[in-house]
């Protein structure tokens, strides 16, 4: 099995090569895919790794849209039902709003209302820039407001190889998948198979191992669930770090057999507290497995607030290795003092998307 190091963003433009060379069916739309597929997810940013998309497979597959999301959304929505698999490029993930009325009516109807007729095998990929002070315009979680919208599946991938892999499964699927990428993420690097695999969806990954408390952490939350979980085992306490990776359909097996074998939860998501994925899975766990519940479960989460531009203020908001570890001390009981160096918020994972 051959790997090579990859960033998250150079993972996900291997996926998409993968797949197109494998499908003449796979098209890329968006705006200015045709100057920046590679990897591409917005403000211009891409990885040209594999060569240039355009010059491979030609405009007739790499194609430019005009500044209209519910345009775009409509579009692939009509070429995924008429025989082509789409993989469409929304830039900010705010900007699905602009769409709302094709994405709840139509993607994720059609295939219903037709009787099952046609499918819907089409990919959304949207960048969260929330941590990179753009301000409350683009700076949304936007995930849990879908996960509200029966027909769509929902991908947070918070690893290079899961980006990878996720994607690959997603372009396979025959309904609507919207993938969320945090864009704090996109620097991250690590060893990738070079050859095709695929995650499937619906299945958690267990990060880290652990016995005291199960920690469920989406996006940016697990990089530094895991961070905290390390400095924690100093302390003589024991953190299982679990990965969703798909939030629909979600693993919720994965969580209620860590929750029973640890007696503990705390639920780390960088998207608001209301309605959220935290709130989502906390009351899968009350309802499923409070009997094993040793302590109330805890939600770290974005305060209900507009995101501020202000780097001081906007750095505070989201789950953090200090405020993961304050809540599993609570959950568990402790109040052992945490070498500050070793929990310090620093600037690490805030700079990956400028590498």
């Amino acid at each position: 099995m051959a790997t090579s190091v990859m960033s998250y963003l150079g993972a996900i433009g291997a996926a998409q090569k993968e797949a197109m060379d494998a499908d003449e069916r796979v098209v890329i739309i968006g705006e200015d895919v045709e100057a920046n597929v590679y990897g591409t997810t917005g403000a211009g940013k891409s990885r040209k790794e594999q060569g240039d998309f355009l010059q491979m497979y030609g405009r007739n597959r790499i194609r430019n849209t005009p500044i209209s999301e519910e345009v775009i959304v409509g579009a692939a929505a009509g070429a995924a039902m008429t025989g082509l698999r789409p993989i469409v490029d929304l830039s900010y993930s705010s900007f699905l709003y602009m769409a709302m009325d094709q994405f709840v009516n139509q993607v994720a109807k059609n295939r219903y209302m037709f009787g099952g007729q046609a499918s819907m095998p089409v990919v959304f990929r949207s960048a969260m820039f929330y941590g990179l002070n753009t301000g409350a315009h683009h700076s949304d979680r936007p995930y849990p407001m879908f996960m509200n919208v029966p027909g769509l599946k929902i991908i947070v991938p918070a690893s290079p190889s899961d980006a990878k892999g996720l994607l690959r499964s997603a372009i396979d699927s025959d309904d609507p998948v919207l993938t969320f990428e945090a864009c704090m993420l996109w620097g991250l690097k690590e060893e990738v198979e070079e050859d095709e695999y695929r995650v499937p969806l619906g299945v958690a990954r267990t990060a880290r191992e652990g016995t005291d408390v199960t920690v469920v952490a989406i996006a940016t939350a697990v990089p530094e669930a895991l961070k905290a979980a390390e400095a924690l085992a100093q302390e003589g306490i024991s953190v299982e770090v679990i990965d969703p990776r798909t939030l629909v359909p979600l693993d919720s097996r994965a969580i209620l057999e860590s929750v029973a074998k640890t007696g503990r939860l705390v639920v780390a998501d960088p998207a608001h507290k209301t309605c959220g994925a935290a709130a989502e899975i906390s009351a899968i766990v009350a309802e499923e497995a409070f009997d094993a519940l040793k302590a109330p479960i805890a939600r770290v989460v974005t305060p209900d607030t507009q995101i501020p531009f202000s780097p001081a203020l906007e750095k505070q908001l989201y789950p953090n290795r200090e405020s993961i570890a304050d809540a599993i001390r609570r959950v568990t009981g402790t109040r052992g003092e945490t070498p500050r160096a070793d929990l310090r918020a620093d600037d690490e994972l805030s700079t990956t998307a400028a590498r």
